[in-house]
């Protein structure tokens, strides 16, 4: 018995030197069983740690030259742009150069799209080149120069030349030597209003209140440029109280008429009147109604014709204003102007009149026009 069980520990054991013993045949007694299967290890699949190792390396690699030469060329491309738009050049935004320009640069922005280095300065690039382009810059160019009436570059060397002509299309030039000077008619306006207030103060007892600011604004030569030539609007001069009962109108603008005959201009002229040879259902619309008597505006006027200065004298009446419209029309024109919303206003305007500081260089000017009218 003893011989036999050595013999089978031999067998067990027998070519195993340094290896741990076979187990017996059906295993140890009371061995644990693993359920399922040992899954053989996996050599040469990469882990997660290895990935995520790999992919902050590459993050980390800089941008390449080819993104940063995109970058910079946006940049420039933009900086171009916007120097030829600070100094006018419009035209030049719309030019050969300027197209050929931009489609080089979209196509260095482009192509360094596709590289995985220098995507994100690409990117960056491309964002600059969208806002600043031709069409955008150009738009805006083109507006500006719309607003400030300068077409130089599309110009030509005669159109420019006329649009420097001192005097106005379709008028004698010598016409504004001839009649009253800017500063003739501004004196001969003064005086006038004085007068004026004086007597309607005196006779009516109404004060009177300024209204606005003088005013001179340049008239168009008719050519495409300003002449040398102004619109002249006077001081207003109001006053204070309304005038409402229809004979103290007549009396006031009897008052007027008799002054402005003293300073010899012509008798007043009423548009509102019915022998003013308007349309008596365009009176209705501009003045509230066809009869003066209920009217919500008096226009009276007269000139120096051929002298430029033409006086308006108007009364305003709200209490013929059944509707109200008239009332905020009143109103606006107050918050403009601070004038009084009721009574008489007088004002004067004179067009096409030269200074006389301005007078021989006028007349200098106008040796480079013979001919023109």
């Amino acid at each position: 018995m003893v011989m036999d069980h050595e013999k089978q520990r031999a067998r067990y054991v027998a070519g195993t030197e340094g290896a741990p013993p076979v187990p017996p045949p059906g295993g140890y007694r009371n061995a644990r069983r693993q359920s399922g299967a040992v899954t053989p290890p996996q050599y040469g699949a990469p882990t997660p740690a290895a990935t995520a190792t790999a992919t902050a390396s590459e993050a980390k690699k800089p941008a390449n030259a080819l993104g940063w030469i995109a970058l910079v060329v946006g940049i420039l491309f933009a900086v171009i742009l916007l120097v030829t738009l600070a100094v006018g050049a419009t035209d030049t935004l719309y030019g050969v150069t300027m197209l050929a320009l931009q489609l080089v640069v979209i196509a260095v922005i482009i192509g360094t799209l596709f590289t995985a280095r220098g995507r994100t300065l690409a990117a960056v690039a491309l964002g600059i080149t969208l806002v600043f382009n031709v069409a955008t810059v150009g738009g805006i160019g083109a507006l500006q120069t719309s607003a400030s009436g300068s077409y130089d570059g599309m110009k030509t060397e005669e159109q420019k030349h006329e649009e420097a002509y001192p005097g106005i299309k379709g008028t004698d030039p010598q016409d504004a030597l001839q009649q009253q000077s800017l500063e003739e008619v501004r004196s001969e306006a003064d005086g006038l209003f004085a007068e004026i207030r004086e007597r309607i103060t005196a006779e009516y007892g109404y004060e009177w209140v300024q209204v606005g600011d003088e005013d001179l604004r340049p008239e168009r030569n008719g050519y495409g440029g300003e002449s040398m030539l102004v619109e002249y609007t006077s001081i207003g001069w109001a006053t204070t109280e309304p005038i409402q009962d229809y004979s103290t109108k007549l009396d006031v603008m009897a008052t007027i008429d008799s002054v402005v005959a003293e300073h010899g201009l012509p008798p007043l002229y009423s548009f509102n009147g019915e022998f003013s040879g308007i349309d008596p259902s365009m009176i209705a619309k501009l003045y509230g109604s066809e009869d003066p008597r209920e009217q919500h505006t008096w226009e009276y006027y007269t000139d120096n014709y051929p002298d430029p200065m033409r006086l308006y004298a108007n009364i305003y009446d709200l209490s013929n204003d059944p509707t109200g419209d008239f009332l905020k029309t009143r109103e606006a024109q107050n918050a403009r102007t601070g004038e009084p919303l009721e009574g008489l206003q007088m004002v004067v305007i004179a067009s096409a009149v030269l200074s006389e500081a301005d007078q021989a260089e006028f007349e200098e000017k106008l040796k480079d026009y013979p001919g023109f009218q």
